[in-house]
């Protein structure tokens, strides 16, 4: 059981509860393919470069790439032509399975995509061809409901006939053009480390003049990872047809580390390109590129649809807009491209009910522009971003500021659950850049902060009773304000009504308890002004072995995660981060089968500036009560204070790992049943 999970903080045990719900910030994503790694970060074209796959080269890989080519050339105006030739070795079932279709994604408003080659090599000696007809193309699954959205798609071939042992060869291209951020172009490119590709090209086709001093547009900037081998460099051609033309050709023992390591250029990519001279260049092109479609009809529009919401139970004009974009609007689940900012109409957003990330919180800060301002940020999961080559592909979040008297307001309105200035706890730490602000080079980096609305607290009651077989059934009800809040919420949200037993029985494994949830409820997501509740009953057999002599059990209460001490070297130099302060209170009332007595532990105080602890221990009439309960009353602890704050941690541990002991005066008459005497875990 575990009642602190603050994910984003890094010194905190996190419970199995922890994962569950981290999952359900994030969208289903589709199964990967092998398409993907054709993907590399070219802009106009918005994305990431993820690698072909994860796992390590081993004789027994489903699939050897043993060739994967790139060749990318960008225009001065800032189009683009990319090639992809992948030659692939199938070794086993596994791999035929994976490369049984081939997913490439695209926007049509500014990509096209062919494939001119799909080719079979059987080990038998003859080959196949894939006709066009095997080729399709759709919409997105995310976007299959929102006919504004349909320009994202999908390209699709369905690959027959592929056996182990048989070669598999396609080339891929996408031409960029027209792209809303043009003529601007960026690029971030990560060559493979797992193994699995056997021989990687990457060619770069670059016009000279956006590169060069003294030219009309800023010059762009190459930058290249000291760990990358050394590629060939020319210059072909003169004056404004000139071209740098790079080529690397790579195998996996050139590249001894990871991309993305710290030691590794910064954390930065292999190869980065950008046409941005600098991040308040950037944030001035962006804020260019957002165009307002504002009209009194639309405030008509907005005055009309809040005043028929029902949850419109709001003090001030910019929380009431909050609630309508965020519940009124439903968010389209795509990843954050920063050429649809300012595409769609506001009115039609409003109208239709649904919305992209981006739509909803350019129609928010249009809508709060009469009363109080509201600042579009982009986030970056970089630590250090101001310290890297300016360029779109390092955003992957938006959220929104609103300055109040004494502190800034941070909101994030596609969470659509999320209470008025409440982001997601992962967000809170990371640096932004401020669309339109007013700035110069790494100031226009600012930390996210978003101070909770409300205190944290946690309340979690648990009404059990042992049955005379040493089954355990117990009505288990929780109610949270803070960060965990905010996790169930968008996990009850995200799941179908009929699934929500789920839901509960994953959080009830997570608790301690190993039985089947029987039912389970929670109040309304949406009703973000009152503390969320979740509610469920579980029924587990043999909960106790009444055949052991004696019989101790731990009181069925949810382990309280305290943070532990820092492991690492440097870590133990910094201060403890207890995360955000919260007063979490857990009870039970146990009720035991007629002829049965219990010893119950010594209850537990500990008190210190930081934290509080305290449990008490009751039993009377043949029911047991034991409360638990701590107080995080500060962010950090001195790392002066550790041992303090160890024998701290060791109070809670030892107050947890304590055990009931039970006797029963009739066992001899009652049927006995075999089961493992369950013990805490700290």
């Amino acid at each position: 059981m575990t009642s602190k999970l603050i994910p984003g903080t890094s010194r905190r045990a996190l419970a199995p509860l922890a994962l569950l719900l981290a999952l359900c910030l994030t969208s289903a994503a589709q199964e990967p393919t092998p398409a993907s790694a054709e993907k590399t970060v070219t802009a106009p074209a918005a994305g990431t470069s993820p690698n072909p796959t994860t796992n390590p080269a081993v004789p027994d890989t489903p699939a050897q790439i043993e060739v994967l080519e790139t060749k990318i050339r960008f225009e001065s105006n800032g189009d683009s032509r990319k090639e992809v030739h992948t030659r692939v070795r199938i070794n086993s079932e596994l791999g035929v399975r994976q490369f049984s279709r081939l997913n490439f994604n695209f926007d049509r408003s500014y990509e096209q995509i062919e494939i001119p080659q799909v080719h079979i090599s059987h080990k038998s000696g003859g080959s196949a061809d894939i006709l066009p007809s095997a080729i399709t193309d759709q919409p997105n699954l995310a976007v299959a409901d929102f006919p504004a959205y349909q320009d994202v798609r999908v390209k699709s071939i369905r690959i027959l006939g592929l056996e182990p042992a048989d070669i598999l060869e396609y080339r891929v291209i996408t031409t960029t053009t027209r792209h809303p951020l043009a003529p601007d172009f960026w690029l971030d490119h990560n060559f493979d480390r797992t193994g699995v590709v056997t021989k990687e090209i990457f060619n770069l086709d670059l016009p000279a003049n956006r590169f060069a001093l003294g030219a009309a547009e800023p010059a762009g900037q190459i930058r290249i990872s000291s760990q990358t081998r050394e590629a060939s460099k020319d210059q072909e051609g003169d004056g404004e047809s000139a071209r740098l033309i790079y080529r690397w050709i790579v195998n996996p023992s050139d590249l001894p580390k990871s991309a993305g390591d710290p030691s590794v250029s910064s954390g930065d990519s292999d190869v980065v390109v950008t046409t941005f001279a600098s991040w308040d260049q950037l944030q001035r092109r962006l804020q260019s590129a957002i165009q307002s479609h504002s009209s009194t009809e639309l405030w008509n529009q907005a005055a009309t649809a809040m005043k028929n919401t029902a949850h419109d139970q709001t003090t001030t004009i910019e929380a009431a807009y909050y609630n309508l974009v965020s519940t009124r609007i439903r968010t389209v689940d795509l990843p954050l491209d920063l050429a649809r900012f300012g595409k769609r109409k506001y009115s039609d957003i409003l109208s239709s009910g649904f919305g992209s990330p981006e739509d909803k919180v350019s129609l928010y800060t249009t809508l709060t522009a009469r009363s109080k301002p509201a600042r579009i940020l982009l986030l970056s999961a970089s630590d250090t971003p101001e310290k890297q080559l300016p360029r779109p592909s390092l955003f992957t979040q938006v959220v929104v500021a609103v300055d109040e008297s004494k502190h800034t307001v941070y909101l994030d309105p596609n969470l659509e659950v999320a209470p008025f200035g409440m982001i997601r706890p992962d967000m809170r730490g990371k640096k932004a850049l401020e669309i339109g602000g007013n700035c110069s080079g790494d100031a226009c980096w600012k930390p996210i902060r978003g101070e909770l609305p409300f205190s944290s607290t946690q309340r979690v009651s648990v009404d059990a009773t042992i049955e005379p077989d040493g089954t355990l059934n117990a009505k288990v009800k929780y109610s949270m304000r803070g960060d965990n809040e905010l996790l169930l919420r968008i996990a009850f949200h995200q799941s179908p009504r009929d699934k929500w037993k789920e839901v509960a029985q994953l959080m009830s494994l997570s608790d301690g308890f190993r039985g089947k949830v029987v039912s389970a409820s929670a109040s309304d997501p949406y009703a973000t002004k009152l503390p969320f509740t979740v509610e469920y009953e579980i029924s587990q057999p043999k909960f106790v072995d009444w055949s052991r002599k004696p019989v101790r059990i731990p009181a069925p209460l949810p382990l309280l995660s305290v943070p532990d001490l820092p492991g690492k070297a440097e870590d133990k130099a910094g201060p403890i981060d207890l995360g955000n302060p919260l007063d979490v209170d857990t009870r039970v009332t146990l009720h035991l089968p007629p002829g049965t007595s219990v010893e119950i532990p010594t209850g537990t105080v500990v008190d210190r500036d930081y934290a509080t602890f305290a449990s008490r221990y009751n039993t009377q009439s043949g029911t047991v009560t034991a409360i638990r309960h701590i107080n995080f009353l500060h962010r950090n602890v001195d790392a002066n204070r550790g041992p303090d704050y160890a024998a701290f941690l060791h109070a809670v541990q030892t107050d947890q790992a304590q055990l009931l002991t039970l006797t029963r005066s009739d066992a001899s008459t009652q049927p006995t049943t075999s089961a493992k005497t369950q013990s805490a875990k700290p």
